[in-house]
């Protein structure tokens, strides 16, 4: 059992340990729908899932303007294909990336606050494009860390140390005096080569879990 007392940092995932995806199909309907083009839920559903798949892997590739704009068309192309939709992946992009909503998991406002209070620094640690700081921003979460590190920002993807290494240098902390909170295989993996301790998510059970 890892306690407070021997921490300086935490270090937290973002998607599934932070935040969560709203279902985005309806959206992305309409957003087909505006440019006259009619899919069924299913067969958006499946468009999805292969975006998602293409994305996940090459997250890390979108580190500036011009590459996340290329990362937003490639992966728009993919939904768009997938669907049977024959429109300009280009123009659809800025469309598709709207119908993407992200929302806190519940508890995961409150466990910061408590980790906050207790005079830990914190950081987020995860792969995702370069975009993920004006994510947190969006939903109320980027007040609560000294520092945001995303794959991208790394050159990288977890299980990589390079995303952990780079945020302890961001805030001033020894591996040995930090932890990281996820909830996949590279979390656990990652944090451990870069020399962190790790804890599972739940984020919202982890301040009683360091005896706070």
């Amino acid at each position: 059992m890892h306690s407070a007392e021997r921490l300086d940092a935490i270090t937290v995932d973002a998607f599934g340990t932070l935040v969560e995806l709203g279902e985005p199909y309806e959206r992305l309907r309409a957003a087909l729908a505006e440019r006259g083009v009619e899919r069924d839920r299913e067969t958006v559903a499946k468009a999805f899932a292969a975006e998602v798949a293409y994305y996940l892997p090459r997250a890390h590739e979108g580190h500036d303007a011009e590459s996340l704009a290329r990362l937003r068309r490639d992966c728009a192309a993919v939904f768009l294909d997938t669907a049977g939709v024959s429109l300009d992946p280009d123009e659809f992009a800025p469309a598709y990336v709207a119908a993407l909503e992200f929302r806190s998991l519940p508890g995961s406002e409150s466990a910061l606050e408590r980790l906050q209070a207790a005079g830990l620094v914190l950081a987020c640690v995860s792969n995702w494009d370069i975009s993920l700081p004006d994510q947190l921003a969006g939903i109320g979460l980027a007040r609560f860390f000294t520092a945001v590190v995303s794959s991208a920002e790394a050159g990288a993807p977890k299980p990589d140390p390079r995303p952990f290494e780079l945020a302890l240098v961001k805030v001033g902390v020894e591996p040995r005096r930090a932890l990281h909170v996820g909830d996949s295989d590279a979390d656990r993996d990652g944090a451990g080569t870069a020399g962190l301790a790790f804890e599972p998510a739940p984020l919202a059970t982890l301040p009683a879990r360091l005896g706070l």
